[in-house]
Formats: C-alpha cells, structure tokens, sequence
C-alpha cells in the first residue's frame, strides 16, 4: 500500500508539513496550489525539498473550472493548463487534478466536456504529464463519479483518468459499487475522507468538517474495498479540510492520518484478501476483557491522602512490590496501584503532572498480539528497565503520554501480583465497600485531541464509539464520547475541554495535559455499599436538595426511593433499557475524582446528572489564582 496525504491537510509552513508528513511514515505527498504560493522557493526548491525527505509529489492541485465553458473563457483555460503544466513539470510532477467545474459561465453537455479533456490529454501527452477529473459533490454539471467517468471514458485518452475521492461520493450517497467496473488504469489516484452526519451545505460540509478514514461516520471502508475490486494498486491519499487539524500539531495530525490508512488497508485485507491496496498484515483488534489495574504516580507525602481516599471506599492493601517502592490495593477485582518510587517513569510523571494516575493495565487475549498491532498502528511502544526475574509487560503510550500496560491471563495477569509484588497484612481493619470491577475510566483531553484516540483505540482494540454528548459546564460545554465495547468490559469515556474555566479544562490545565480525570466502580447494591462507605468515613459529594425534587417529579419516582436517594447523595438516570445510580467521592487534586455506580440494565453514563456532578464538585474546587498551598 502506497500511502499520501494532500498538504492542505495539515498546519504549518511547508517545509514544516513536509517534515510532518515524511516524519509520520507517507510515501507521497500532494501539493496544494495554495502552500505552493505561500512558499518563497522555486518549484524546483519545493521539488528538490520533498525529495531530501524521501516523497514523491503525487499531485498538483486544484486546477478549476475547466471544462465547458464558452469561447474565450475555453481558450484562456487552456492558457491556464500551459502554466500549470510548467509548474509541475519543475516541481517533478506528472500529475495535475482538475475538479469539476462549478461557474456559473460553464455549459453542460458530456461530450463537450469530454472534447476538452481529450484536447488537455494531447497537451499533457507532449509535456510527458497526465490530468486527472475529479466530481466534485456541487459541481455546477457534474457532481457524480459515474458522470466524471463517463467523460474520461469519451475522451479516450490515455492521459486522462480518474480521481476518485470518498467524501465527493458518499455524501451524495453514491452507490459504491459503480466504481467496481471502472478499469484500474484509468484511476489515477484516490483521495480518502471521512466526516461526521450532518446535515449541511455539502461544499461547507467538506471544507470545515472532513476527518481521518475511521474518525466519522462515512463508508469509508466500503468505499475503499470498491476501489480494491478493481485491482487499483496506487496512491491512497488523504485531502482532508478540518479547522481542528489547521490550528493543530502538523505532527500529531499527520500520525493520526498514517494510522487511519494503516488501519484502512487492514479492515480491506480482511473483507477481501490479500490485495495490492493493503498494508502488511498484522494481528486482529484486541478483545478487552477488562482493567486489570490502574497505577497513580505519587510521592511519599502525597501518597497518605490518597491511601486514606482509597481505605474510605474499602481499599486494603494487599501487598508491595519486591523491588520498588509501589503500593497494591485490592477489592473485588480492582487493582489500584501507589507508585511512590523515586526512580523510573512514574517519579517523572509525578514531577510533571503531581499524584496522577498515570498509567492502566487492559486485560487482552494475547498481550504479545495486542502490542503488535499497536506498534503496526504507530502506536510509541513503551519500555522500562525492570530488574532480574521481574515481569516486563508490553505497553505502550497513551493519553497525555501515559502507560497502557497489555496484560493476559495466560502469560501475566496471575503473575504480575505473583511475582513482582510480596503479600502484606492489612490491619487497618477496613471492611469492603462491596465494589467489584471498574466500569469505566474517563480520560480528559483537549478537544481538538478526541479524534486522535477515538482513533487509537478503536484501531487497536476490539471497541466501538457512540454518538458525541455535550456536557454542560456552568462554564462551558464539554464534548463527550465514548470507546466501549459489547460486552461492557472495557468503557473509556473521553471528554473534550475547549476552555480552561470547565471542570475538564481546569484539570488539564493544573495537571499539564490530559490524562485520567476520575475513575468509575461498580457495584450490585449502592444502597449497601453507601452504607459500607459511611462506616469507612467516606465523605460523598454532597448533592443539592434541589435537584432530588427535579428527579422525582421527572421519572415518577417513589418518595421513599428518592429520601434514600437525598440521604446518601446518590444521583438517579434512566433508559430505556434500565436505571442507573451514580455516588461521587469529592475531588482530589486539581479535579481527579471517583464514582460508584450501579447499573440494572442501564447503558449510558449518566450525561443528564452531568452538570449537577460538576457544579457540586467546583464548589471544592481552588479558586483561580490561589496558590495550592495558601490557607
């Protein structure tokens, strides 16, 4: 698989684009006419600069509003090709995209328009270059690829072909099927991208809200294994318009679309076989089966609030590591790890962020399998020296740089608390709280970083994403989306701050990035274990009486059922598929938190209790401007 990526894609300058993109593992690169012009050089310099970075130019673009039209518009188009032609001819190019034409001079006809490209393909022919026609969605005459292709077909040139772009052809709804009997030759590249459903003008649409192959809600994939049947065997491409990605990292974007082709050509290997369009083969989307421990960075002082939290919701610890100054707390099958050690990735982490929780451990069919699809995926493989006759789990970078640890039951699951760790009586004489697994861990992030691990996880691991929420902030909206998978076994909610006066944006900002915000427990019976947790001195986050007469009057609820409700400060959501109860401790830190929750049958998160959680929470929160310390 041969892989590209338009310019106008990304941020930056160009040679800052370009480093981007050669960085990021592309092939080939498309330049945009408009990042041509920005640039000071020659098209030689432009030329002779994606060379030392070891790309091909597989395009010059956009050439507009060429075919049909009327004398002497025709001739002065034809002027403009001579000049296009010099320019690429300098930059190393042979091949040009012209679009669709959409003024309002141009006339109609399919035989007309396929005159003109036949009279381009002779011109293109003695320069040694080729033109491609692409449909653009609101071309003026022609906004279908079957019509495009149908003018190439008459022009019967073999200079001129095809580009096939998926936004053009699936926002319209176009069949995909129909490319399946176009003749692999005369496509000459194909442009990739997906989008969010919305329903908008197409042409703002497409320059404000396209996104990576598998980050929208398009046939992508379907479309691509279409261009496959064919026996296509060049560029995929991506030319994406997306306000996000011109003000974000040109290098984190360009990663994200290398992965996105990566993963793309994967899915197409497996619908159709080995084909020219696939990348190398690599090992199926990790089943999660669950969390098999999350680890907090801390220091020694810092460590006891955190200890004493965890015993207030019916932690004991359970042992301490051999060789390292890592703390285990257990209950029901939660891990919870305090890494206190002065030494390793943990004491820097801490350094940077405070007590964070830095890293978790996803229990996988085969961790070995796992890791390798991540690193084919691009994911930053992890490693830190252990000492000898320690396990060395794989893992690998995740949000905010953290660790994702890929354990399995065969090989490290039993072993790790084994081997690495030696047991400890726990005579605090704290009860358990009747917590038994993790239900979700919610990441916060920057907004303009969720497509990013959105796609990450999805392309790694065996999940899936829901529909995107907002979450209102009394200062703000935060968007939230959710990775998880059929089972429930694995569930990251992932919640994008747009400014630093919402919950989410405070913690990002006192933590210095993003990162795990608050973990989520379940448990059978929250009545109960509220009951468990007070006997511990836990101190819950009190909820305003307020709202308990709001949700009793909404759902109908029993006045017995929402007293007990009020009295333990329990939050109540439901669905059509069950109810769910949520219990919140108060922050800890900068806005790190955790929750209880019960769920009968319920599947959601509890969006509508969203902004009562946060507004309770704030009120502990540090006013701006005061030091941490003060008081």
């Amino acid at each position: 698989m041969k892989t590209s990526i338009a310019t106008v894609t990304i941020s930056g300058e160009l040679p800052e684009k370009l480093e981007a993109i050669a960085t990021a593992g592309f092939d080939g690169v498309e330049i945009f006419e408009n990042d041509f012009l920005a640039f000071d050089g020659s098209p030689a310099d432009v030329g002779r600069l994606v060379r030392d970075h070891g790309l091909e130019i597989t395009l010059f673009q956009p050439f507009r509003d060429f075919e049909g039209m009327p004398e002497p518009l025709r001739s002065r188009t034809f002027d403009r090709a001579e000049r296009k032609f010099d320019l690429m001819q300098e930059l190393g190019t042979d091949l040009v995209l012209v679009c669709s034409n959409v003024s309002l001079a141009s006339q109609g006809g399919i035989d007309r328009a396929a005159a003109d490209f036949h009279e381009l393909g002779e011109r293109a022919a003695k320069r040694g270059l080729r033109v491609g026609y692409e449909a653009l969605a609101w071309g003026r005459h022609i906004n279908d690829h079957r019509d495009a292709w149908e003018i190439v077909r008459r022009a019967d040139h073999q200079n001129v072909g095809l580009i096939l772009d998926s936004f053009h052809s699936l926002a319209r709804k176009i069949d995909v099927k129909s490319i399946r009997s176009i003749p692999k030759e005369k496509i000459f590249i194909v442009q990739l991208a997906d989008a969010p459903l919305i329903d908008m003008d197409l042409l703002y649409w497409s320059r404000h809200f396209r996104s990576m192959p598998g980050e929208g809600d398009l046939p992508v994939t379907a479309f691509t294994e279409a261009v496959a049947a064919t026996g296509y065997d060049g560029y995929l491409s991506l030319e994406i318009f997306n306000d996000q990605f011109r003000g974000g990292s040109s290098r984190a974007i360009a990663a994200d679309g290398h992965r996105s082709l990566v993963y793309l050509g994967d899915q197409v290997r497996r619908s159709l076989g080995d084909r020219n369009l696939t990348g190398p083969a690599m090992p199926n989307r990790a089943p999660v089966k669950g969390v098999g421990f999350v680890e907090f960075a801390t220091d020694a002082e810092e460590a006891v609030e955190l200890i004493e939290l965890l015993r207030t919701l019916g932690f004991r610890q359970t042992a301490v590591h051999r060789t390292k100054d890592v703390l285990l707390f257990e209950q029901g099958q939660i891990r919870i790890l305090v890494n206190i050690d002065q030494l390793g990735f943990a004491s820097a982490a801490y350094a940077v962020h405070g007590t964070f929780a830095y890293a978790v451990a996803l229990i996988v069919d085969d961790a070995a399998e796992a890791y390798e699809r991540a690193v084919a995926l691009d994911a930053e493989a992890f490693v830190q020296a252990v000492q000898e006759g320690e396990l060395e789990l794989p893992a690998i970078r995740g949000v905010g740089g953290g660790v994702i640890y890929l354990i399995d039951e065969k090989t490290t699951l039993g072993r790790f608390s084994e081997i690495d760790f030696r047991p400890v009586c726990d005579d605090s004489g704290v009860a358990s709280a009747g917590l038994l697994r993790i239900d979700h861990v919610a990441q916060t992030v920057a907004y303009d970083e969720m497509l990013t691990w959105l796609l990450f996880y999805t392309s790694i691991f065996e999940t899936h994403k829901t529909p995107m929420v907002d979450i209102i902030d009394p200062a703000g909206v935060v968007r939230s989306q959710v990775i998880e998978n059929e089972p429930g076994t694995i569930r990251i909610t992932m919640n994008g701050a747009e400014n630093r006066r919402t919950l989410a944006g405070h913690f990002i900002a006192e933590k210095f990035g993003s990162g795990i915000q608050h973990i989520a427990f379940e448990t059978h019976d929250i009545f109960a274990t509220a009951e468990c947790l007070q006997v511990c001195g836990f101190k819950s986050l009190h909820i305003s009486p307020n709202y308990y007469d709001d949700v009793e009057a909404r759902f109908g609820l029993d006045p017995e059922l929402t007293e007990r409700l009020k009295a333990r400060n329990i939050l109540y959501d439901r669905d059509e598929n069950g109810e769910y109860f949520q219990l919140y401790s108060g922050t800890y830190g900068e806005g790190f938190f955790f929750e209880i929750v019960e769920r009968r049958g319920y599947r959601g998160y509890g969006a509508s209790n969203a902004i009562f959680r946060i507004a309770a929470l704030k009120k502990q929160m540090r006013p701006e401007g005061i030091p941490k310390d003060a008081g």
